[in-house]
């Protein structure tokens, strides 16, 4: 057997194993984390901790595991960043993508546009300063100057602002629909690699991707664009997803009435843009000259392999369900 062949198949198998257990975690943690909306916690310490709320703050296991992820993928940006010459303190790119996820977790929803920025902006040159004080100022060197302070800026975009899309949805939506939405979004990979190796046959980007194909970007988000009118009508039928809206200072759920052809064009576009995402990736590790991001998941690469398309698409995902939730 050709040795191609082989490591297909090796990893096919870890895929295999590794994929349905996943799969089996990611639901307990959104379960688990949809069962947190359901407490009361007046007259306790949360309450007094959270500013006199009877409830808690929406996707707090959500946040929890995106930034153990967060920490996790720093070091592999970094190597990545390494790979280039570029110096990248693995403690201020942690720091920088934890602060980013975090600000977008604790910004107030009553805040006005203006102090809105102003926090961000501060968060920004606070970072960049610190970037600066630990990679110059210390240890009295000019060399890299630029780098370290583009590191942490990347790292904040990347790793922080970027997922923190995230949990500012789930602040709002129910944990069902995080879950739908990153259905959707893994669905044109799956989609994508299975119609390409039935029938691609014209390359999409031979320079950047070699096994991609147009045939396997159609039938990728095609799957995506089918997915998301499917869980749509689900939903509608089983009223599982939906939105929080504050009513009297008390936190109401309200079921979502998704439009079924709606949703269907929210899952192609946000098919589309995962696979930009995952093509960014690509070339981020082309231009180290790696194959992999890392090896913490076996069959898939590293975290930053998995979470590529997710990354890119919870900004789409976020203004699709800020304009009206009518879109899936």
């Amino acid at each position: 057997m050709p040795r191609g062949h082989a490591t297909i198949r090796t990893m096919l198998k870890y895929r295999l194993i590794f994929g349905p257990i996943m799969i089996a975690s990611l639901l307990g943690i959104f379960y688990l984390d949809n069962q947190l909306d359901r407490i009361d916690i007046t007259g306790t310490i949360w309450s007094d901790l959270f500013g006199g709320r009877s409830y808690l703050p929406s996707g707090l296991l959500l946040l929890a595991s995106f930034l153990v992820l967060i920490c996790l993928g720093a070091g592999e940006l970094c190597n990545i960043f390494k790979a280039k010459n570029i110096h990248a303190d693995r403690t201020i790119v942690t720091v920088a993508g934890v602060s980013g996820c975090l600000l977008m977790f604790a910004m107030p929803h009553t805040l006005d546009a203006q102090s809105a920025m102003a926090i961000f902006a501060t968060l920004l040159i606070g970072l960049f300063i610190l970037a600066l004080l630990k990679h110059s100022w210390i240890t009295k060197r000019t060399e890299g100057a630029v780098g370290a302070a583009a590191v942490t800026m990347f790292s904040l975009i990347y790793l922080g602002l970027m997922p923190g899309f995230w949990v500012t949805i789930r602040r709002w939506h129910s944990a069902w629909v995080v879950v739908a939405v990153l259905l959707i979004i893994k669905s044109c990979d799956i989609g994508a690699y299975f119609t390409g190796r039935a029938i691609g046959k014209h390359k999409l980007i031979p320079w950047l991707s070699p096994g991609k194909t147009w045939e396997g970007l159609a039938g990728g988000v095609l799957l995506s664009g089918l997915v998301a009118g499917s869980l749509a009508w689900l939903s509608n039928h089983f009223g599982v997803a939906g939105v929080y809206r504050l009513e009297e200072g008390t936190r109401i759920f309200h079921p979502g009435n998704y439009d079924v052809l709606r949703s269907v064009g929210a899952g192609l576009l946000m098919g589309a843009v995962g696979q930009f995402g995952d093509l960014t990736a690509s070339l981020f590790k082309r231009d180290a000259q790696i194959k992999d991001s890392g090896n913490a998941i076996p069959g898939f690469g590293g975290i930053l392999d998995v979470i590529d398309s997710p990354v890119v698409v919870a900004p789409v995902a976020y203004w699709l369900l800020k304009w009206g939730t009518q879109w899936l």
